[in-house]
C-alpha cells in the first residue's frame, strides 16, 4: 500500500543527499503541531553536523528542494530548526484511493507468533462484580488487538474453585442453608453462594467479637473462632477427596459455573480453554516438592516451604502450609506450567491481574526462573487499576460490591433513558429498541473502562459515561449510524465508491486531516498491541469519530456540484464507518447502523 511517511522519507533523503552531498542516515518525522502549517516535521537539529548551516538555514534550503522534486511536498516553513512540510492533495487521494482497496488495511496478516492472554479468572464463592467487568473487558481487549497485529491467541482463564474461601461458603451453606437451591431462591447461583460468602463472615464476625468479650485477644479470637476452625478442617477433607465435601464442592461450584455462564454471555466475552485450580495445584506441589529436593526452596522444622528471594531484593514466600495444604502461589506454579505443556508454541502469557497482585507476579515469575524454565522470562503481569464508585470500595465479604450484572442491567436501562429523551429510536420495533439500549449501554461500560490508561484508577460515572456527546462510546456509536444512513442515500443516488480518478482534487483540510488519521490505523493497532493498552484504540477511533463530525459540519456531501469531491467525501464516509466498526470491535463494542 502507498504509505506517505515511507515515501515522503525516501523524497527527504534523495533531497537531502543532492543539496548537502551525503545521506541523512536515519529519518524520522513527526505530526506537524497544529498552530503551524504543514503535516510532517522534520527537525533538523540532529543533521547539523552534515549540512554545516543553522537549523533555519538547514531547513531552508531542504525544503526548496523537496518543494521543487517531490510530488508529494506542496509547501512548507521552517520555524527555528523544524521543517514542516505540506502534503498535496493528490497525495491523500492516492491514500484513500488505496485504503479503499484493502477491505481489511490496518489489520496485520498472520505472523506466527502465539500467545496466551488470561483474563477474568474468579473465585468461586461469589459473582463478578465490578472490578471483574475491567478485568475481563481489559483482557478480551488486549486478545483481539494481539490478534488484530498478526498473533495467534489463546484466551484463558483459572477458575479458582478451590481454598478456605470456597469452604467459607461452603461450611455456611451447610450450616444455614437449610438444602436451598438457585430454583428455590428464585436468583443465580453465583448469587446464592455468594450470599453464604457474605453469611459466614457475619457469623465468623459474631463469634470474634465474643471470644474479644470473654477476654481473649483479637488475634487470637480470629484464630480460635469455631467456624474458621470448621473451614479449615473442611479444606483438609476437601484435599482428601472426602465423599461428602467433594460433592457438595462440586453441586454449589456448578451453581457458580451456571451464573458465571450467563454473565459472560452478556458481557460479550469468551474463552478458549478453562483451567481450574483443583486440576493444577496438584502440579504445583509436585514442583515444590522438586525444589526443595534440588535446594531451591526450604522446609522449616514445622513442615511447612519456603523461598527464599531476600538476594533478588523481594521477601521470604510461603509454598506450603504445615499441615501439606497448598497457596495460591503453588496453584499459580503448576497452572503456569501446565500451560506451556498444553500449548508448547506460545510465546509467552499475558496475565490480567489488578495491580494489588504486583508483589504475587514478580515472585511468580522469579520461582519459574529458578525452577529452570526459560520461558518465565516472556510472561507479563498486566496490571491494572482499581475501579471506584462514589460511594468507595468494595468489600465482597461484607456484601457490599457492585454486582456486575446488576450494573449492566442499569446500563441498559440508563441507555433506555438517554435515547428515549433525545428521540433516537423512531421507527424501531420493541425488540429492535430493546437490542439498541443493550448495545448502547454495555458499548458505554466497555468504552468507559477501557478509555484509560490500564494502571491507571478509575472513577467509573455511569450518567457520564452514557452521554452522546464527548470521549464517550455511544458519541462514537451514534457516529456509525449517521454514516451508514449517509451511505444509505448515496447508494439510492448512485454514488459510486469505487474510485476517484481525479488526483487534482482541491481538498479541505479536515478532509487531509481525516485521511491521515485513516492512515494511522495500523499503526495504532501495533502500538497497542505492543502496550497491552487497548486505551490508545480507544482514544483513536475517538479522534477518527470527532475529525469526522468536524469534516460533516463544515462540508456539503450531497449538495456538493463536482462529482469526484462528492465520490471523494462519500468514500471517506465508508472508510471512516469501516475503522470505526473495526476499532470499536477490538474494544468488544458493537456499534449499530441505526439510531
Amino acid at each position: 500500500m502507498f504509505t506517505i511517511v515511507d515515501n515522503l522519507i525516501a523524497d527527504i533523503d534523495r533531497a537531502f543527499t543532492a543539496v548537502f552531498g551525503q545521506p541523512a542516515g536515519e529519518i524520522s518525522l513527526q505530526p506537524t503541531r497544529k498552530e503551524f502549517p504543514g503535516h510532517y516535521t522534520l527537525v533538523m537539529f540532529p543533521y547539523l553536523r552534515l549540512t554545516k548551516s543553522k537549523p533555519e538555514e538547514s531547513g531552508q534550503l531542504l525544503g526548496e528542494k523537496l518543494q521543487a522534486d517531490s510530488t508529494l511536498v506542496k509547501g512548507y516553513n521552517v520555524v527555528k530548526g523544524f521543517l514542516n512540510l505540506e502534503v498535496a492533495d493528490s497525495a491523500w487521494v492516492q491514500v484513500l484511493n488505496d485504503l479503499n482497496t484493502h477491505p481489511d488495511f490496518g489489520f496485520k496478516p498472520a505472523s506466527g507468533v502465539e500467545m496466551m492472554v488470561e483474563f477474568s479468572s474468579p473465585n468461586t464463592n461469589k459473582p463478578l462484580h465490578l472490578g471483574h467487568l475491567r478485568n475481563n473487558f481489559l483482557g478480551y481487549s488486549v486478545a483481539k488487538i494481539l490478534e488484530a497485529n498478526g498473533t495467534r491467541v489463546h484466551k484463558v482463564q483459572i477458575i479458582n474453585d478451590r481454598g478456605i474461601h470456597i469452604c467459607k461458603s461452603m461450611l455456611a451453606w451447610q450450616k444455614f442453608g437449610n438444602g436451598e437451591t438457585p430454583e428455590q431462591a428464585g436468583i443465580k447461583g453465583d448469587k446464592l453462594v455468594g450470599n453464604y460468602y457474605v453469611k459466614f463472615d457475619q457469623e465468623y464476625k459474631q463469634q470474634i467479637a465474643g471470644l474479644v468479650a470473654s477476654g481473649m485477644p483479637r488475634e487470637e479470637a480470629e484464630k480460635e473462632a469455631p467456624i474458621i476452625k470448621e473451614a479449615q478442617a473442611m479444606l483438609l477433607k476437601w484435599e482428601e477427596k472426602d465423599p461428602e465435601i467433594y460433592t457438595l464442592w462440586q453441586q454449589m461450584n456448578q451453581w457458580v459455573y451456571d451464573g458465571f455462564a450467563a454473565t459472560y454471555q452478556t458481557m460479550g466475552v469468551s474463552f478458549d480453554k478453562l483451567y481450574y485450580e483443583s486440576e493444577t495445584y496438584l502440579l504445583g506441589k509436585d514442583e515444590v516438592q522438586k525444589g526443595v529436593d534440588e535446594g531451591i526452596f526450604y522446609r522449616q522444622e514445622d513442615g511447612s516451604v519456603w523461598v527464599d528471594l531476600t538476594a533478588e531484593g523481594l521477601d521470604r514466600k510461603l509454598l506450603l502450609r504445615a499441615d501439606g495444604t497448598s497457596v495460591y502461589m503453588t496453584q499459580d506454579i503448576g497452572t503456569a506450567i501446565q500451560r506451556f505443556r498444553d500449548f508448547p508454541k506460545i510465546h509467552g502469557q499475558i496475565y490480567t491481574v489488578g495491580n494489588e497482585q504486583d508483589y504475587h507476579f514478580k515472585v511468580l515469575f522469579l520461582i519459574l526462573k529458578k525452577l529452570g524454565y526459560a520461558w518465565a522470562a516472556h510472561c507479563y503481569h498486566l496490571s491494572y487499576g482499581m475501579v471506584d464508585l462514589p460511594s468507595g470500595k468494595m468489600k465482597s465479604r461484607e456484601g457490599t460490591v457492585v454486582d456486575a450484572d446488576d450494573l449492566m442491567q442499569e446500563m441498559f436501562a440508563t441507555a433506555e433513558e438517554h435515547t428515549r429523551a433525545l428521540g433516537k429510536i423512531e421507527g424501531f420495533t420493541g425488540e429492535e429498541a430493546g437490542r439498541l439500549y443493550k448495545t448502547l449501554g454495555l458499548g458505554a461500560l466497555k468504552y468507559f473502562l477501557l478509555r484509560v490508561d490500564p494502571r491507571k484508577r478509575i472513577l467509573f460515572d455511569p450518567q457520564e459515561s452514557i452521554q452522546f456527546q464527548g470521549n464517550t462510546g455511544p458519541f462514537i456509536q451514534y457516529t456509525h449510524a449517521r454514516i451508514v444512513s449517509i451511505l444509505t442515500r448515496a447508494e439510492e443516488l448512485g454514488v459510486a465508491v469505487d474510485k476517484v480518478q481525479d488526483t487534482d482534487l482541491q481538498l479541505a483540510e479536515t478532509e487531509r486531516e481525516g485521511v491521515k488519521l485513516l492512515a494511522e490505523f495500523g499503526h495504532k493497532i501495533t502500538e497497542a498491541a505492543q502496550e497491552y493498552s487497548p486505551a490508545i484504540i480507544a482514544q483513536y477511533v475517538f479522534e477518527v469519530a470527532k475529525e469526522y463530525n468536524r469534516f460533516y459540519a463544515e462540508l456539503p456531501i450531497f449538495n456538493e456540484p463536482n462529482p469526484e469531491n462528492l465520490k471523494f467525501r462519500v468514500i471517506y464516509s465508508k472508510l471512516v464507518a469501516s475503522v470505526i466498526k473495526r476499532g470499536m470491535s477490538l474494544l468488544g463494542i458493537e456499534v449499530p447502523d441505526q439510531m
